[in-house]
């Protein structure tokens, strides 16, 4: 355990950069805030590299038993004085624990080997607000989803507000992020059907059948899906607006179609056991 109480340490230095993606992508290193993200993370085989601890601020039980965790494990630990780390963590929460981890390198392919039978797979594409990535993969990790792909994304799968708005499923829910006409070509060489949220298709989102092996792709509240999200192959599909408003937050399309997918195999499921 090592003890820093200046502000001006280096090693405090480097991982308050990865604050910024640039300083994410070149360090290949990212943030990990809080005690529950952290332990979620641990279950996911994320690699810690040191964990900065302020142990008077350490209040909650998952910090608690996070400091018993970590007591096991070949982590470094690093105890800094409240004010230094103030400077560390990330908005206006302040738990005592913030870790610092290798940033994961997944890829379609690693994804394919950890998909089950029949798998729904969600895409989203250019979406540029973090807290929009970590609320959908929220909602994905609730209603079962088998993975999600960032397709052009504008934010990294690793900003601490994507991390913070999952509430660490970012960890439990096989993710990668590719460009989106890889990842057409990937869903559509394991043949799963494909539907893409567009808020001018005729086909209402409850008459889609999701019941096998199938994608869900929704794109930006600002741009929609591209065209690479069009032919043949893609079925367009819309939830209905009854008010002023044409479009719903991404999050809560999300959750709409991630939990329409989840009652149609639920009921298949128990039919299958009748």
């Amino acid at each position: 355990m090592d003890d820093i109480v200046s502000l001006q340490n280096q090693r405090v230095k480097d991982a308050v950069k990865l604050r910024e993606g640039r300083e994410r992508r070149k360090q290949g290193r990212f943030l990990i805030d809080g005690g529950r993200e952290i332990r979620r993370a641990l279950t996911g085989g994320i690699e810690l590299e040191e964990v900065f601890l302020c142990e008077s601020l350490c209040h909650t039980d998952d910090c608690r038993e996070l400091l018993t965790q970590l007591a096991t494990l070949p982590v470094r630990q690093v105890r800094v004085a409240p004010a230094v780390f103030e400077k560390l963590a990330f908005g206006d929460r302040a738990e005592g624990v913030l870790a610092v981890a290798r940033t994961p390198k997944h890829t379609l392919d690693d994804l394919a080997q950890r998909l089950p039978a029949d798998p729904l797979v969600a895409v989203l594409e250019g979406v540029e607000k973090p807290g929009n990535v970590g609320a959908v993969l929220r909602s994905a990790d609730a209603a079962g989803v088998s993975a999600l792909i960032v397709a052009d994304g504008g934010t990294d799968l690793y900003n601490p507000n994507a991390i913070r708005a999952s509430l660490g499923t970012i960890f439990t829910v096989p993710v990668c992020a590719a460009a989106s006409q890889a990842v057409r070509d990937w869903l559509l060489a394991r043949r799963l059907p494909i539907f893409c949220a567009r808020v001018d298709a005729k086909m209402n989102y409850a008459a889609a059948d999701f019941r096998g092996g199938s994608a869900i792709v929704l794109g930006s509240e600002s741009a929609g899906a591209s065209p690479v999200w069009q032919g043949p192959n893609i079925t367009p599909i819309a939830l209905p607006m009854r008010g002023v408003a044409d479009s719903l937050n991404v999050s809560a399309a999300a959750a709409v179609l991630f939990y329409e997918a989840l009652r149609q195999r639920s009921l298949t499921a128990r039919r299958q056991l009748i």
